[in-house]
Parts: C-alpha cells; structure tokens; sequence
C-alpha cells in the first residue's frame, strides 16, 4: 500500500474515468448519429491517466492559470496521438460535428473528474484516510455514472424507437440516431396516431380520473386512522401501529385471483368500482403508516391549545393538524398517485372493456404483432412522461414527507 501514493492514485483514477468516459460517450455518439462508433479504450485511458498526472502536479494555490488548465490540453493531444486522430474509428467525414462535440465532451468530463477526485489532496504518501477519501470519491462517481446509463440508457430508446416510422425499424432496427428529414409532423406520427387511432385520450383520461379518486379515498381513510394511531389511547393501538403494513407480506399476485372470482359474483369485475375498492386497499396501510409518523413529529401542545380554545377534535385536525401536515400528506398524494397510474396486475386481471382501460392495460394492449412497435414505444413515453413530471414537480415535498418523523426531539 506504500506504492500508493498521491500520484500514482491520481493515474489511476484519471485511467477509471477515461474507460468510463469513453464508453459512455462512444455508445452515445452510435445511438445519437446511427454510425457504428469503436470507442478507442486503451487510449482514452492513457491520456486520461496522463491528463490526472499533471492535474494534480500542477495543482495547488501556487499553480498558474496556465497550468490549472494544461492538463486538458494534454488529454487532448494524447488522445489524439495515441488514436492517430479517430478516437472513436470513424472518419473525420462522417458527422463531423458530432465527433467534434463528443472529443471536447470527452476532454471536458475527464479533465473536470480528475479535479475533483483529487482536490485537497496533499502530494506524496498519503495516510490511510486520505487514500479512502479518494476511493470513496471514485466510487461514488462510478455508480453515478452506471445508475445514469441504466436509467437513460432505456428511456432513450423508447423516445427515440417512438419517433421511428415504421419503414425505418425495419430497415435499420438498430438506428438510434435523431431523423429531422420528415419534419416534426413525421416524427410524432406514432403520438398522433394513437390519439385518433387507439383511443388513448380515453386511457389517459380514465387512469388520471382513477388514480385521483384513489389519493382521495386513500387520504379520507389515512388521515382519521393516523391522527388516531399516534393521537389517541385505545386498546391495541402499539400492535395497530406496527402492523399496518402487514399487507404488503401477501403477494398480489396471491390476492388478484379470489378478489377476480368474488368481484365476478358481486358484477364488480370489468368496472372503474372495482379498480376504486382494491386500490384504496392497498394504499392506505402505507398512507398511515408515513402519516403517523408526521403526526407523532407534531407538538401536541398545539392541539391541546386548541381543544382548551374551544374546538373540537375534528375541529383540531381540520385547523390545526392538517395545515401542518402540508408536506407529508403532498408526499402521501403523489405516492398513492404513482402507484395507482402505474398499476398494471389488477388492471389487467380485472378491466375487458376498451373504453375503461386505464393507460397501463392500454399499452399493454398495444403489444401485439398488429400493432407497429413504434406505437407501443410512443404508448409507454406517454404513461410515464406525465408521473414523471409530477414527480420532478413534487420531489421536495416527497423528501419532506418521507423524513418527517424520523427523529424526535
């Protein structure tokens, strides 16, 4: 371990972030432009290494502008010489630009990463903790990049399978790459066809009418049950609170056949009714359980004042508790939101008429070999872009809710 010292770290993590840098951004550059680009790894990590080298040599308070940056100078120019001017094994002919745009990206992340990982680092031998701070940070890097690519990496593929005409996924299925030459009439095709042809404003309609029906019941249920379990003394109420979630050790997959053969006999199959009676069902158990631990958080002199004040229980909960509780039950809404548009088993089990499809039994109707691919691709970015923008909207109060109640005092 005495080998490790400042700079050959510093090679070594500059070597990790040009293999990864240049696989990232070569897959990207084959997806973007639809030419079959061969990321050069062996250089990318020589000059990178090379480029991490000097980075933190010329580091420090004393180094002049010119040498905070000349290391990515020299990245450059290594990687250039090392791949005799084709990082990436293609023509300097074939999409310039785009080749251009991924050297300077290449040269601009790598620079950057090697900064960081190694700033405030003394040179020379290290201690033991100086030496994990720099693993630590390159770990953390490598699964930021990896947890990235495998959340963008698919998205990516749908949007772009979606804008595809159908003559173009046959021709080339594996051409990934932005197409303009049809216009933006020509490219959302797919979207526009399944408004007119496979009635999906009538999904999207109905998935939005259930999924809000469903953060409604869910929170007229909840909330009483909540404020009870952590307001109120009543027999039981320590083995309630702590088992509120056993629901969730039974499968799904377990229930949906007794409640599919008891809803056929009650006429509830095959109607939005049943849908509301099994949603609500498995949403409130975890409701309650993140509402009582928000109520417990809250001062109980607030409530007691106001029960001396003159209102009553109900009176207190209404003015009291919940104008407190804004951030928890958003929290709550958007969860029991998410989970009610994307679910798909009882939906599925339950739901034979198209003209009550939520949208998750409707894509799924779409994967058939009578439907273009295209469509079922443009299907799923319309079921997920709009929880997803919901949930970018509402992410502060989600984090809000969730830690709330977790520490007392």
């Amino acid at each position: 371990m005495r080998l490790l010292n400042s700079y050959v770290l510093s090679a070594l993590s500059g070597a990790v972030w040009g293999f990864l840098a240049m696989i990232v951004i070569g897959v990207t550059l084959t997806l973007i432009t639809g030419e079959l680009a061969i990321p050069q790894v062996g250089a990318a990590v020589l000059a990178s290494a090379l480029g991490a080298l000097f980075t933190h040599l010329w580091d420090g308070k004393a180094a002049s502008a010119g040498q905070k940056y000349a290391p990515a100078v020299i990245i450059l120019l290594a990687l250039l010489a090392a791949t005799f001017g084709a990082p990436f094994a293609l023509p300097l002919s074939v999409e310039p630009l785009w080749q251009l745009l991924a050297l300077v990206s290449f040269v601009a992340i790598t620079f950057w990463s090697n900064r960081q990982t190694m700033a405030d680092t003394p040179k020379g031998t290290l201690t033991r903790y100086e030496k994990e701070v720099v693993f630590l940070r390159v770990a953390k890097g490598v699964g930021f990049v990896i947890f990235t690519v495998m959340v963008a990496l698919p998205f990516y593929v749908m949007v772009m399978t979606s804008l595809k005409s159908q003559q173009q996924l046959l021709g080339n299925p594996l051409d990934l790459s932005i197409d303009l030459s049809g216009g933006l009439s020509g490219m959302f095709r797919s979207y526009v066809e399944l408004f007119t042809q496979f009635n999906f404003g009538t999904y999207l309609t109905v998935s939005a009418i259930v999924s809000v029906a469903t953060v409604i019941l869910t929170l007229l249920f909840s909330v009483p049950g909540a404020y009870a379990v952590s307001r109120l003394n009543f027999p039981g109420r320590s083995w309630m609170s702590r088992s509120v979630l056993l629901i969730y050790m039974v499968p799904a997959i377990v229930l949906v056949i007794p409640l599919y053969a008891v809803f056929s006999q009650l006429g509830l199959r095959n109607s939005l009714t049943g849908l509301l009676i099994v949603y609500p069902a498995t949403t409130i158990p975890v409701a309650l359980y993140m509402l009582q631990g928000y109520f417990k958080g809250l001062p109980a002199e607030l409530e007691e004042a106001g029960l001396m004040d003159g209102l009553s229980r109900l009176g207190v909960i209404l003015k009291i508790t919940l104008p407190l509780s804004l951030p928890a039950l958003a929290s709550v809404s958007l969860y029991v939101f998410m989970i009610a548009w994307n679910e798909f088993l009882f939906a599925f089990m339950f739901l034979d008429d198209p003209d009550i499809f939520t949208l998750s039994r409707g894509v799924v109707s779409l994967n058939s070999s009578e439907v273009p691919r295209q469509h079922l691709m443009a299907g799923a970015v319309i079921a997920t872009v709009p929880v997803l923008g919901i949930f970018l909207w509402f992410e502060r109060f989600l984090v809000q809710g969730l830690t709330a109640g977790s520490v007392k005092g």
